[in-house]
C-alpha cells in the first residue's frame, strides 16, 4: 500500500482546528481509504451513503449523529445534502460532542448548498490521485502513462490500467454526473470531453468546440464548468501585467490525470504515447499537476502575448514569484524570449523543467530542474532564494 502521509498530516490538523472537515476529490481517488486509515486508532464512526444499511440509520439524522462521540465519517456525501443543515445544528452547539470528516466526489460549487450551510464552520482539504512524492521518482513515467488513480496506476498490467480507465469514463458519464443532478445527455458530454482530450494544453476557445458540437458557447462553457468542478479537467487562468503587449485573457485548459487523457485519445501503451502528436502537451499537463500538488496546491496561473513570449506556470509560494517552462526534451535552448519573459514578470526564479539528467543553474535566476527530481521542489526552492 501506498503511504499518504501528507494528507494524513492536513487531516490531522483540519480536523483538531474545525468542527467539520471536508475531503473532496473525484471517485476512485482514495478518499474512502485514506479516511480508514485516518481513523485507526481513534473514536470513530463510519458512514458510507451509497449502502442503504447507512442511509436507513440516517433516516433521523440530528437524533442518530447528536448521539455520536469522536470522529463521525460521513462518504458520499452529495448523495444526501440535506445533512448539511443539521450538521450545522450539531457543531453549533454549546457542548460539541463530536466533529465531522466528510467525503465528497464533487467540488464545493456541484455540491448544493454546502457554503450556505456550513459556511464559517468548515474547511477544505483536496485530494487527487497518486503524486510522485508518493509513488517515487523511479515510476514517474508510469505515473505519468497511467495516471494517478490508484486501481489504474495500481494495475497488473498496462492493459489492465486502460481497461480500468474506460469503464471509470463510462462510469462517470453514465452514473456521477446524473447523481449530482445535472442532466445532460451521455452521448453528448463523451463527445465533448473526448474532444477536449485533442484540447488539452491549449489556450479555451468555447466558440471552436461549440461549432465542433453544434452547440453554443454558452452551453460548452458549462460543459466545461461542470468537468472542472468534478476534479477531471483544470482551467488554469492567465496572469496580466502592465505591458504594452497583447496578453491571453482565457484560461488553458488540462486535463487533471493524463491517465484519462490517454485513454480518450486513445493510447494504450508507452509506444502509441510517445509516438502521438499529443504527447508533449501531456507532459505539460502532467508536471503543472506534480508541481501544484507538490508544493500543495498554490495559487497558480500562465502567462502568455500573443506576439510571442509565454511561461507555462507561475506559481506564489511562501511570498515569492516562481515560473515555470516545461519541455519534453532532455536539453532545452533558454530562448532570449524567455529570459525577457522572466525579467517582465519580475519572477524571483524560473525552473526550465525537463528530462535532464541533473539539476544547473543556467544564470543567476534561471535554473534546470530534472523531472525526477520535482519530488524535491520545496528543498530546491528553499535552497536557491535562501542564497
Amino acid at each position: 500500500m501506498i503511504s499518504r502521509t501528507d494528507y494524513i498530516s492536513r487531516l490531522n490538523v483540519a480536523t483538531a482546528r474545525s468542527p467539520i472537515t471536508a475531503l473532496l476529490g473525484p471517485r476512485q481517488s482514495g478518499k474512502t481509504t485514506l479516511a480508514r486509515q485516518f481513523t485507526e486508532g481513534r473514536q470513530a464512526s463510519f458512514f458510507d451513503l451509497e449502502y442503504e444499511a447507512d442511509l436507513r440509520t440516517l433516516d433521523n439524522p440530528e437524533l442518530v449523529l447528536g448521539s455520536l462521540r469522536g470522529l463521525v465519517v460521513l462518504d458520499e456525501i452529495q448523495l444526501l445534502p440535506g445533512l448539511f443543515q443539521y450538521l450545522r445544528v450539531l457543531v453549533d452547539r454549546e457542548v460539541r460532542q463530536a466533529r465531522f470528516l466528510i467525503l465528497g466526489s464533487a467540488s464545493p460549487e456541484l455540491i448544493r448548498g454546502v457554503s450556505e450551510s456550513l459556511a464559517g464552520r468548515i474547511e477544505f482539504v483536496d485530494i487527487s490521485g497518486f503524486d510522485v512524492r508518493e509513488t517515487g521518482s523511479e515510476m514517474l513515467l508510469t505515473l505519468w502513462r497511467r495516471g494517478g488513480f490508484p486501481p489504474s496506476f495500481l494495475a497488473t498490467s498496462e492493459t489492465d490500467s486502460f481497461a480500468w480507465r474506460d469503464g471509470f469514463i463510462r462510469t462517470f458519464l453514465e452514473r456521477d454526473i446524473p447523481q449530482l443532478g445535472i442532466r445532460i445527455p451521455t452521448v453528448a458530454m463523451r463527445r465533448f470531453w473526448t474532444m477536449l482530450a485533442h484540447w488539452h494544453g491549449q489556450i479555451w476557445n468555447a466558440s471552436e468546440l461549440g461549432r465542433a458540437l453544434s452547440v453554443s458557447d454558452k452551453t460548452a462553457r458549462s460543459y466545461l464548468d461542470l468537468l472542472t468542478g468534478a476534479y477531471m479537467v483544470r482551467q488554469l487562468q492567465p496572469w496580466y501585467v502592465n505591458v504594452s503587449k497583447r496578453q491571453v485573457k482565457a484560461p488553458k485548459v488540462y486535463f487533471r490525470d493524463t491517465g484519462l487523457l490517454h485513454t480518450l485519445l486513445g493510447v494504450t501503451g508507452e509506444r502509441e504515447l510517445l509516438g502521438n502528436p499529443r504527447v508533449g502537451a501531456s507532459w505539460e499537463g502532467f508536471i503543472v499537476e506534480q508541481i501544484l500538488s507538490v508544493l500543495n496546491q498554490p495559487p497558480a496561473w500562465f502567462w502568455a502575448a500573443h506576439r510571442g513570449g509565454e511561461v507555462d506556470l507561475l506559481v506564489q509560494y511562501e511570498g515569492r514569484w516562481l515560473g515555470f517552462e516545461i519541455k519534453f526534451n532532455e536539453a532545452p535552448k533558454i530562448s532570449k524570449l524567455l529570459r525577457d519573459s522572466a525579467q517582465l514578470l519580475k519572477l524571483d526564479h524560473l525552473f526550465v523543467v525537463c528530462l535532464a539528467n541533473r539539476a544547473y543553474a543556467v544564470s543567476e535566476n534561471i535554473s534546470i530542474l530534472p523531472a525526477y527530481k520535482i519530488h524535491e521542489l520545496g528543498s530546491h526552492i528553499g535552497e536557491l532564494l535562501d542564497n
